[in-house]
């Protein structure tokens, strides 16, 4: 009874995201724009993003197989494809899905709630630590455009908290190679306050994990790096052919000035950047000296390319 309780909560959770997000999302919008297209573009398009989410699953793959060597690659397709959907269509900054990774990698691989925490917490430093470079690129890339006109102090107090956040993912992968746990020390000062052990528990072990790992497997994490760095560059091509093909006559660097206030659209705690990411790409494109419609009709075809892999993920996740 109780593990059919479970499977209903699910299919139920997962059935009303897909209504939400059909009913939320502008679908008529999306088709529009989808039309303007030609069926190969269409298709070179689907080919550039299946290209760059395999990459992604490539890094996590090389995370998990430095310890696990009888791992196959497309069960973590799969699972990363889940782990997408259910982190698009709720809140945070595409982050909460990790849960469902660590779930499969220990059903169906028996690998400990601990390793495969750990192997999920690699991942996600990796992934942010790289969208944090080039994030950091493609705001110095935004500023050397002109677009943005601030006075000095008033540009160092704007940048400073982005600068912040960007230092977390390079800062904790050091401690974490010089045996310092900074996550295992805020969760031990919770543990003390709440008295609840058994889930900070696996928190610790896994960072400590996570630690060990660094120094054993540190050519599985500069080779999953590298496939970082290029599914970036991969979704940089992206943005530019997809702004190519609605007319949009953009240089590589106005592409990447586009794509960096993407990527920090998503940052917000909206599903899916769900109003940011719009006004995002209307705003960049009138301050590049594009109409600002042409903003919101490359938006909408982001849009309806994460809502069908979005999509797509969350009826997996039902699946698995």
């Amino acid at each position: 009874m109780r593990t059919w309780l479970v499977r209903i909560f699910w299919l139920i959770l997962i059935i009303g995201l897909l209504v939400w997000a059909l009913f939320a999302a502008p679908l008529r919008e999306m088709w529009e724009s989808l039309k303007q297209l030609h069926l190969w573009q269409i298709g070179i398009l689907i080919l550039v993003n299946v290209a760059i989410f395999a990459l992604i699953t490539l890094r996590w793959w090389f995370i998990v197989r430095a310890e696990a060597k009888n791992i196959p690659f497309l069960p973590l397709f799969a699972y990363r494809l889940a782990a997408f959907g259910l982190s698009y269509f709720t809140l945070g900054p595409q982050i909460g899905g990790e849960p469902l990774q660590v779930h499969f990698l220990q059903r169906d691989f028996r690998l400990s709630y601990a390793r495969a925490t750990s192997a999920v917490i690699i991942d996600k430093l990796l992934e942010l630590l790289v969208n944090f470079l080039f994030l950091a690129a493609g705001i110095f890339t935004i500023f050397r455009a002109g677009l943005f006109s601030l006075p000095g102090p008033q540009l160092v107090g704007s940048l400073f908290p982005l600068v912040m956040v960007m230092l977390i993912p390079p800062v904790h992968i050091t401690l974490l190679f010089h045996g310092k746990y900074p996550i295992s020390a805020i969760t031990r000062a919770i543990q003390l306050r709440t008295g609840k052990r058994k889930f900070f528990r696996l928190l610790i072990v896994s960072e400590h994990l996570a630690g060990t790992y660094t120094h054993r497997h540190l050519r599985a994490m500069l080779a999953a790096a590298g496939v970082s760095v290029i599914a970036w560059f991969g979704m940089w091509v992206e943005y530019w052919l997809m702004a190519h093909f609605i007319q949009i006559d953009m240089t590589q660097w106005q592409a990447l000035a586009g794509l960096t206030a993407v990527r920090v659209a998503f940052l917000m705690p909206l599903p899916g950047g769900l109003g940011a990411l719009e006004a995002s790409q209307v705003f960049m494109m009138g301050a590049m000296g594009f109409p600002p419609a042409a903003g919101l009709t490359l938006s909408l075809l982001m849009r309806g390319r994460d809502m069908l892999l979005g999509g797509v993920g969350l009826l997996r996740a039902g699946r698995l």
